[in-house]
C-alpha cells in the first residue's frame, strides 16, 4: 500500500515537471529547461524503478496512469496560473467602436485598428499585443463594450520593437 501511494504522488510531481520543462524549452528558456529536465528524470528513474521493482501488480500499473493522468490535469493547472509569454488578439469588430478601443488604451494595452472590406460592408480589426496573465482582462473588457465581437488569439513566437516593449522599458526605469 505505501508503494502504491508513493508512485501516485512521484506521478502527480514528474508530469507538472515534464509539462514546465517542455514550457520553458518552447519559451527558450533554456536555464530553466534543464532544471526542470534534471528533475523529470530523477523523478522519472526513481518512481519507475519502484513500479518496476519486485511483482508488477495491476494496481501499482493502475496507480501509476492514474497519477499521470492527474499530473496532467495539475500541470495544465499550473502552466495556467503562469500564463508565461504573450498573446495576441485579433478582434472583429462590425463598426469601429472607438469607446472600446479608448479604454484599452487608456488601461495600458497596445491596439491598432484595421479597416477592411467584409461581405456585407466595412469592418474593423484590432490588433492587441499584451502579456498572456492580462489576456482575460481584455476578453472581459471586449465583452463588456462589443459582445458580438469575433476575437482570436494566439502566441507569438518573436516580436521585436512596438507599443508594449516600449511602455515596458518606461516601466523599468520607474522601478
Amino acid at each position: 500500500m505505501p508503494n502504491i501511494l508513493l508512485i501516485f504522488i512521484l506521478q502527480i510531481i514528474l508530469v507538472p515537471t515534464l509539462s514546465l520543462r517542455i514550457i520553458f524549452v518552447v519559451k527558450n528558456m533554456s536555464v530553466l529547461a534543464a532544471i526542470f529536465g534534471f528533475l523529470e528524470a530523477l523523478i522519472y528513474v526513481f518512481g519507475l524503478s519502484i513500479v518496476l521493482s519486485g511483482e508488477q501488480s495491476i494496481p501499482e500499473m493502475l496507480v501509476y496512469a492514474l497519477g499521470f493522468a492527474a499530473g496532467i490535469f495539475l500541470g495544465n493547472y499550473i502552466e495556467n496560473k503562469l500564463a508565461l509569454g504573450y498573446t495576441t488578439l485579433t478582434v472583429n469588430l462590425l463598426n469601429k467602436n472607438t469607446e472600446l478601443v479608448a479604454t484599452l488604451r487608456n488601461n495600458g494595452y497596445g491596439v491598432t485598428v484595421f479597416e477592411g472590406t467584409g461581405k456585407d460592408g466595412i469592418r474593423y480589426q484590432l490588433q492587441i499585443l499584451t502579456k498572456r496573465s492580462l489576456e482575460d482582462n481584455v476578453m472581459k473588457t471586449i465583452e463588456e463594450y462589443d459582445p458580438n465581437a469575433f476575437v482570436i488569439s494566439y502566441e507569438p513566437r518573436k516580436f521585436k520593437g512596438g507599443y508594449l516593449l516600449r511602455s515596458m522599458k518606461k516601466t523599468k526605469r520607474k522601478k
